[in-house]
């Protein structure tokens, strides 16, 4: 497998010099948090990403997961790990104090999440998905679930799923057809089936507690006729301990192209006992907080995939000696060179550094909005909750696109070897690959940005990312620089203004495209700042890497969103022109 080292010093840097977390903190009235506490919880996570859960990664792909009389084990190692980190305290850094959570900004968590997916993509999604229901919960239901439910899930003694996908319904949840029926105690017995459930089942916790959609029988039709109900595996007794069995089975569990030691259900609902969330029928409001926090996570899985296979092929181009470099001999006492010499694995290196670090940025970028969301009130917390949702989809997208693009090129750099399975690289590909497609496609996303997120309010949330990124750009101090990323900045929202006039068939040939290049642009802008900053602190090694990197997305990367630009701007013409047979050879 690769060679994985958790890229601390990136993390320090962003954190402490670019985003200046201390003032931050300050500002947010959270002043017990500070750059030195984050960092000491950076270097922990890294510690236990490296040390525990990363020499799990190869064997849980090879061993895969097994489901045998209606109970699924994971890999060997892989439910001890998760004590281990539930008894660490790992799994309720972002939890509410008032259920023993320990109430960390999300500048402090997000850093160990991104590390845990380089380590071992599939081992993390549950630990993941916990915590993203661990949120609906905390906000949309009840006192008595809340007191039930959340010091467990917050703890890690239970863990959490997602609900949503059927075999008829997965974009599309209007076709959703689980049922609901009310109970004179007040509970509701949930009948249905659902697929692709991650962690449905498992050896890990005593108890799994599933956040299920489902419609009441006198729903509305079409999506305002959801509810979200919280149907546990076990029904906690008296002392709130696992129970009685809940009329739940697993049915099967899936056979994947990745992600192979993270268990994929299907989930049988038999008149299953479960608690509403929120109001009747807006189920789907409270489980978009469950669903927007894993999109975010999900998108710090390109990012945690990419950085492991950009170690590994940086390892491994550096030790490789193949042929002479053509800028002359690199290493005279050899018979060749190391091929990092080599312009195109050169070239392939720098796309990787560039793309994983520029949306390394983003990732904290958006914690840093997430902070500010949840620590502050009126107009501040609004224009906070409009950045979060207008960059939602593109960290989401964009940085798993990245992901698969990345993990790729490490694959091209280690050459044959990269096909083999003992190297790891391959296995990055294929575990990456999922992240695409679920928590809303790709494609789904970029129609929610354009439809949604820009068009929707008139341009209200651009026009809060627009003055966040702004504020990045005027604490930009050389002069040059600054004009250039102010240059990129306005172009980006004046290009979006543009869009808001498309019909909603233009606006979905165009949303990929879109997204593509509003991603391109604000990484662009985020390359400006970082290399601004560098440049004033006292690393001169840093300060160089992050400059000439920087350059390299300039020049070689940044090309690419005038190629969406014009792509979006085409109009739906060609897209829509070939239809019936014409799809066909004839």
């Amino acid at each position: 497998m690769p060679l994985h080292h958790a890229p601390t010093a990136d993390f320090q840097f962003l954190l402490k010099e670019w985003l200046g977390l201390d003032a931050h903190y300050q500002k947010l009235g959270i002043s017990d948090f500070d750059s030195d506490l984050a960092n000491e919880i950076i270097s922990q996570g890294a510690k236990f990403a490296l040390d525990v859960v990363a020499p799990l990664n190869r064997e849980g792909d090879e061993e895969g997961c097994k489901l045998e009389n209606g109970k699924v084990t994971t890999p060997k190692g892989f439910a001890d790990a998760y004590q281990e980190y539930v008894a660490n305290g790992w799994n309720a850094m972002l939890g509410s104090a008032e259920y023993d959570g320990q109430d960390l900004p999300y500048t402090m968590a997000v850093p160990v999440h991104e590390m845990l997916n380089a380590a071992n993509l599939s081992w993390r999604l549950t630990t993941m998905l916990t915590e993203s229901a661990t949120l609906a919960v905390t906000k949309h239901a009840s006192k008595e679930l809340k007191d039930k439910y959340l010091a467990k899930l917050i703890s890690g003694e239970w863990t959490g799923t997602m609900n949503l996908t059927e075999p008829h319904a997965g974009t599309d949840l209007s076709l959703l057809s689980t049922k609901a029926l009310p109970q004179e105690d007040g509970s509701f017995k949930i009948t249905g089936n659902k697929i692709f459930i991650t962690g449905g089942d498992h050896d890990w916790s005593s108890n799994v507690i599933h956040l299920v959609l489902a419609r009441l029988p006198d729903a509305p039709k079409g999506v305002k006729g959801i509810s979200l109900f919280l149907v546990p595996k076990f029904l906690p007794d008296a002392s709130n301990e696992p129970g009685e069995a809940n009329s739940l089975s697993v049915g099967s569990i899936e056979h994947k192209m990745g992600i192979k030691a993270s268990p994929t259900c299907v989930m049988n609902f038999d008149g299953a006992t479960g608690w509403l969330v929120g109001e009747e029928n807006k189920g789907l409001a409270c489980m978009f907080t469950m669903m927007n926090d894993a999109r975010f996570q999900v998108g710090l899985q390109g990012l945690g995939a990419a950085e492991a296979s950009y170690q590994g092929a940086l390892t491994y181009a550096r030790e490789r000696l193949q042929s002479r470099a053509p800028q002359g001999i690199q290493n005279p006492d050899g018979k060749a060179d190391p091929i990092v010499f080599q312009p195109d694995v050169a070239r392939m290196l720098l796309t990787q550094k560039s793309l994983i670090e520029g949306c390394r940025a983003l990732s904290l970028f958006y914690a840093k909005f997430m902070d500010i969301e949840k620590h502050t009130d009126g107009e501040e917390q609004k224009n906070a909750e409009n950045v979060l949702q207008y960059l939602t989809p593109i960290c989401k997208a964009f940085m798993t696109d990245m992901g698969l693009e990345t993990t790729n090129l490490g694959v091209q750099i280690f050459g044959g070897h990269g096909f083999i399975r003992e190297w790891g690289m391959e296995q990055l590909v294929r575990d990456v690959r999922i992240a695409m497609l679920y928590e809303g496609t790709n494609g789904i996303q970029a129609l929610d940005l354009i439809g949604r997120k820009l068009t929707r309010d008139g341009g209200q949330m651009l026009e809060s990312t627009y003055n966040a990124f702004n504020a990045l750009v005027a604490d930009i101090e050389n002069a040059e620089d600054k004009g250039l990323a102010q240059g990129l900045l306005d172009d980006w929202r004046a290009s979006s203004t543009d869009c808001l006039g498309m019909d909603a068939t233009t606006a979905a040939s165009a949303a990929c495209d879109f997204l593509n290049y509003s991603a391109y642009s604000l990484i662009g802008v985020l390359w400006y700042s970082i290399a601004d900053k560098a440049q004033r602190g006292e690393n001169a090694v840093l300060a160089a890497s992050k400059v000439k990197t920087r350059d390299f997305y300039m020049e070689r990367i940044l090309p690419r969103r005038d190629a969406h630009k014009v792509a979006y701007t085409a109009g739906p013409e060609s897209t829509l022109a070939v239809s019936g047979d014409e799809f066909d050879y004839l």
